[in-house]
C-alpha cells in the first residue's frame, strides 16, 4: 500500500514563504524569465513585459537586486547605460521558472469547465 500523503506544514517563516517572498510580485518572475536569455537593458525588459509601468518595473528590479537574484551594472556614459543580468543565485531559479512555465502551459491556459459550459 502506498504511503499516505501528509499535508505539508508551513508556518510563518517557512522556506516556501521565504522563496515566494523573493520571487513573488506581479512582475518579478516574468523579469527573471526574460533575463534567463541573457543580459538586457531596462527598456528591453520593459518592452518584453507589456503592461508594467516604468516605476513598478524599477521597484521590482531593485528588489531582485537587493535579494541578490540579479546584477545591475551602470556604465558611466551619457546617457547612462544600465544592464541587468541574472546573478549566480538567480541562475539557480531557472529550473523553478521553467517548471512554472510548463505548469502554466498545461493548466493556466486551459479553458475552465464552467466557462466552457456557460459558453455552450
Amino acid at each position: 500500500m502506498p504511503p499516505r500523503f501528509q499535508e505539508p506544514y508551513c508556518s510563518a517563516g517557512c522556506p516556501v514563504e521565504a522563496a515566494l517572498g523573493l520571487i513573488g510580485g506581479k512582475w518579478k518572475g516574468i523579469a527573471l524569465y526574460h533575463l534567463m536569455g541573457g543580459t538586457l537593458r531596462f527598456n528591453e525588459i520593459r518592452r518584453r513585459i507589456p503592461g508594467v509601468t516604468q516605476r513598478m518595473l524599477t521597484t521590482q528590479l531593485r528588489e531582485l537586486e537587493a535579494d541578490g537574484l540579479i546584477v545591475r551594472v551602470v556604465y558611466p556614459e551619457v546617457p547612462p547605460r544600465v544592464e541587468y543580468s541574472l546573478s549566480t543565485k538567480g541562475r539557480t531559479l531557472e529550473p523553478v521558472i521553467m517548471a512554472l512555465k510548463s505548469w502554466g502551459e498545461a493548466h493556466a491556459r486551459a479553458p475552465q469547465p464552467q466557462a466552457a459550459e456557460a459558453a455552450a
